[in-house]
Parts: C-alpha cells; structure tokens; sequence
C-alpha cells in the first residue's frame, strides 16, 4: 500500500528546552511507523534541532517541501512547544503548497510545569491559528485542543486527516469520460462543465455512436473480446443470459477499455438508456459495474456529477460507491427508504449478484434488449450518501453529505436495491427539494462524510450541507 506523504513542520521558540523538540521528532518517528507514513521533515543539520523557529528556518523548510511538492499529500503543524506562530505561517506561504494542514499541540503534565518542562503549546496553537486565518490558508484541528502524538483520538484525528488529503489530493486534475448524450427526459442531470473545469476537474466527450460504431466492428473471434468475455464471466453469475447478448456486452466492455486507457480517464458517466438498447441490443450495467469495482467509477444517464461523487467517496473511504435513486419510502416509517437503481452497483454491494435484465426499461425497448442489467440486494452496514452539484446560477459547487446505516429490512423487489435508515430524512428531503438537488445521489459502505464535508467545503471553498442528527460538540 502506498505511503501517505506528510510534510512536518516542528514549530519551536527559543526560550523553551530543546529536549522538547527532540523527543517530539521521536515520537513522530514512532507514529510514521505505525500509521504507514512518510515524513519531510528538516533535518536537525539544516534548521535548529530540525524544528522552525526563525524566518530563515522558515524559508528552508518551504525550500524542502517545494522540493518533494509532487509526493507531499498534506502538511502536519507540531507544536511540542509555544511554537513560532509567524514560521508556521511562513513556510506554508513560502512553499506554494495549497495542502490539508493539521494543527497538534502537545499536553503540559500538571507535575511539569517548571520551567524544564513547561510547554504552553496550548496557548501556542491558538496563535498559529489565528495568524494562519490571517494569511488566508485554511486548516484542520484536532478533537482535543491539545493531545499527544500517542493519544488514540489524535490517532483518529490523523486518519481522518489522511483521509481530507486523499480526496482534496485526488480530485485535482480528475479526468472524466462523458459517453453520449443525457437523455432528453433527463434535464436533472445536466451540469456546467465550465465550472468543472475551474475547478481543476475535465471532462472528455464522445459521441456514443463512435463508441457503437468500433464495438459493432468487433467479433467474438477478437482476442480483446474473448478476454472481456471471460472477465465478466468471472465477475457474476450469467444466469439466462443468452450467449450473444453477453458477446455484446464483452464488445461494448472492450471499447469502453480502449476509451478509458487511450484518455487517461479516472472514471465515466455513460447514456445507459435508451439508444444503448435499441441500437445495440444490451444493457451496459455490468460493465459499469465492474469498473465501479475497480475503483474507476462509473454513473448511468451521463450523471458527471454523479461519478465525481462516487470518485470523491471513494477517495475518502478506500472502498467502491454506487449512484442511487432515493426512489420510494418504506412503510411508514420516517427514517427509512428505498435506495434502487437498474443497476449498475459495484459487486461489493451485491453479495447475491447476478446478470439479468431491466424490467422497467424492457417495457419500452424490449427486455430481450435489457440483458447485462445487475440483479442484487445491498445487506445491513454503514451508509455514507451524498451528492456534488453545479450551482450554474453562481458558479459554484455544491453538495450534501450524511450518514446513515443499510439495513435487513424485508423488500420484495427487483434491480439492485438497499433499505437505508436516515436520522432526519424528512429534514433531508425538504433540503435536497428546497434545494433542487437531483434525484440521483451516491453511495458508499462507509463513515466518511466528515471526511468529505472537510476536504469539499474548506479545502476546495465548495458550498457543503452537512446533514447529521448530532450536534457537534
């Protein structure tokens, strides 16, 4: 697994004792250790005991992280001390870094506090805070106000913390395909690709008939062909699926691949319905599905907005998402819902998965041509949803996250579906309407809306609702 990179400012003030920074850069060594991590930290030969405390310490350390700019994923601000609260903000100025920055300062011991031993990094790190605030950069902090490297709820506050620079890391220089056109009944999933593309996020198109085109110039003899085929095999039960039908989708599969790879692509939205149907024969879920499994999303319906919210759940948590319809109440119960779609969800939501057809779109294009549609139920397990929008008539981003839990509950349906408990969903309801949110949302077998509400809405100044039944102490 690849190392999360850190780049580690030690702040220090001369009047307190120098063993503080040394045992501080000791005890970040041990944590590097255990939490998989790599430091760029000065040495003790460049700065003073490789900690910042003057300008010219500043500019050395900003002069190391330029230097490993492209491996940094964030920057840790340490205060085993007071700290210098000016060399803290200079050398992330100086660096250019525009990075996730957490602040951690040390715990005095009541028993220490003389003067060998006294630290004040608890009114040190309200300084580095403010004077961060003025020089605009944005920042986290840790639950406790000041904590030990070796706390578990700063170990906790790190990952966490990890998890804000995957995303803001990984949605820089996104590259999405868009396949086709939406479908004209669909106006909810148009978006600005303008807005997109300031924010650092292109999109690249292509006509779905190019895509029809070359799949149809295939044959099942084709090596690339046979190879897809198996694939998919492999991936899910077959079912009733005619032969020919999954030949079809192994071409589509096939094309799809060239697409992605000749593009450089990190994920895709594609018009699933319903020229795919009528003009090829099949459905193209599964291949979609197995993308998603891949970790290289991928929404129906041209939803590019939609895939980069399973892109950025994705980052957050590690794991595959799934675009969702909040698509019926369950019972009479408040807080719960029916998640559907037709479907195209990873393989990691459906444990009983298996191909079949779509039987609601079978009605108008035929459900012979609907083969390569997922068949399967999401179990119990944690639940983050959401949603990233544009905002056209401000130019912004948007979005919405929350949290919630999958459950067991009884739903005698088709397609791939889940039951989803939501502590306020009415709340939420009102909010996604109020709001002109889409019908589609995003799903992930995850706790990370935190996560996401951090890394969105301070990191990269998009506009987050964050929907959670607790009030945050």
């Amino acid at each position: 697994m690849k190392k999360t990179t850190l780049g580690v400012i030690v702040g220090n003030r001369d009047f307190f004792p120098d063993i503080l920074v040394t045992e501080a850069r000791k005890d970040l060594e041990i944590l590097a250790e255990k939490m998989n991590l790599n430091l760029i930290i000065p040495n003790e030969n460049e700065t003073k005991l490789g900690g910042v405390e003057t300008y010219q310490d500043a500019k050395k350390c900003a002069a190391l992280f330029k230097s490993h700019a492209d491996e940094i994923d964030g920057i840790l601000v340490c205060l085993p001390n007071f700290g210098d609260e000016k060399g803290v903000a200079d050398v992330i100025r100086l660096s250019g870094l525009k990075l996730p920055i957490l602040i951690q300062g040390y715990p005095d011991e009541i028993n220490k506090m003389h003067v060998a031993r006294r630290r004040d990094a608890f009114c040190g790190k309200i300084s580095v805070c403010n004077n961060l605030r003025q020089y605009g950069i944005p920042y986290t902090i840790t639950h406790k106000h000041v904590v030990h490297p070796t706390d578990e709820s700063f170990h906790k506050d790190l990952v966490q913390f990890l998890g804000v620079c995957k995303v803001v890391k990984g949605l820089k220089n996104l590259r999405i395909g868009a396949v086709g056109a939406r479908p004209s009944a669909f106006k909810t999933v148009r978006y600005s690709e303008k807005i997109l593309e300031h924010n650092g996020i292109s999109i690249t198109t292509i006509d779905l008939s190019e895509i029809l085109g070359n799949a149809n110039k295939l044959t099942a003899k084709d090596q690339k062909v046979i190879d897809k085929l198996e694939s998919i095999k492999a991936y899910s039960p077959t079912g009733k699926t005619p032969e020919d039908k999954l030949v079809q989708m192994a071409k589509l599969g096939v094309v799809l691949s060239d697409f992605i790879e000749e593009n450089a692509l990190d994920a895709t939205a594609i018009q699933c319905w319903t020229s795919v149907q009528s003009n090829f024969g099949c459905n193209v879920c599964t291949n979609m599905s197995m993308m998603s499994d891949q970790l290289m999303p991928s929404a129906c319906e041209v939803d590019v907005t939609g895939t980069l919210t399973m892109y950025a759940m994705q980052l957050a948590s590690g794991t595959p998402s799934a675009l969702v319809d909040w698509n019926n109440n369950y019972a009479e119960d408040e807080n719960k819902c029916v998640l559907f779609h037709c479907g195209n969800w990873a393989k990691s939501f459906l444990p009983d998965i298996r191909i079949s057809t779509a039987p609601i779109l079978g009605t108008t294009v035929g459900v012979e041509n609907t083969y390569g549609a997922l068949e399967g139920r999401t179990p119990a397990g944690p639940l983050t949803y959401g949603r990233v929008s544009t905002s056209d008539l401000d130019g912004k981003m948007r979005a919405y996250f929350g949290e919630g839990m999958l459950t067991n509950d009884e739903l005698n349906t088709f397609g791939n579906r889940a039951v989803a408990k939501v502590p306020k969903l009415q709340s939420l309801m009102r909010y996604i309407c109020n709001n002109g949110f889409e019908h589609h949302a995003v799903m992930n077998a995850s706790h990370t809306a935190s996560i996401l509400k951090e890394a969105l809405g301070k990191y990269l100044n998009w506009d987050v609702y964050y929907h959670d039944e607790k009030i945050e102490d």
